[in-house]
């Protein structure tokens, strides 16, 4: 991989609430930068501090006592990911959001897209299937 593609390709940050889309992310990010980084043993050190670097700086230190990446990457599911009350509680949490959804009188019209995208992302990754048709619906009623 050439300098100029590794530097366009940005560490995804974990923020809280948002896991598992962290967590499909960081594979492709792993995968981009070295295909081998989880199967190889010299590497190990390398994915531990490459994780540790997509986790908020407050919560840096509540996982640096993880010694391998293995571990890690289980006691940040762990944290972030939820058992299945959680995950259920996030779903119906997620599909609110989407029923309430509407634009802000101080956001254009683009952040309104991206923020409705982001929900759907979120939803869809919970399982939740919405057609492209109600979506549209969603979004143009949305705006004022």
């Amino acid at each position: 991989m050439d300098s100029q593609t590794t530097q366009t390709i940005k560490l995804p940050i974990l923020q809280p609430g948002e896991y598992d889309l962290w967590k499909m992310r960081m594979e492709q990010y792993l995968q981009c930068i070295d295909y081998t980084l989880w199967e190889i043993v010299e590497n190990e050190l390398k994915a531990r501090s490459t994780l540790l670097m997509a986790l908020p700086n407050e919560h840096q230190l509540k996982f640096n006592s993880y010694k391998d990446a293995k571990t890690l990457m289980q006691a940040i599911e762990n944290r972030f990911g939820g058992n299945t009350a959680t995950k259920k509680t996030q779903k119906n949490l997620l599909k609110q959001q989407y029923e309430n959804f509407a634009a802000s009188s101080t956001e254009v019209i683009e952040q309104t897209y991206e923020r409705l995208q982001k929900l759907i992302s979120q939803l869809e990754m919970h399982g939740e299937v919405i057609s492209q048709e109600d979506i549209n619906q969603k979004f143009l009623r949305s705006l004022s």
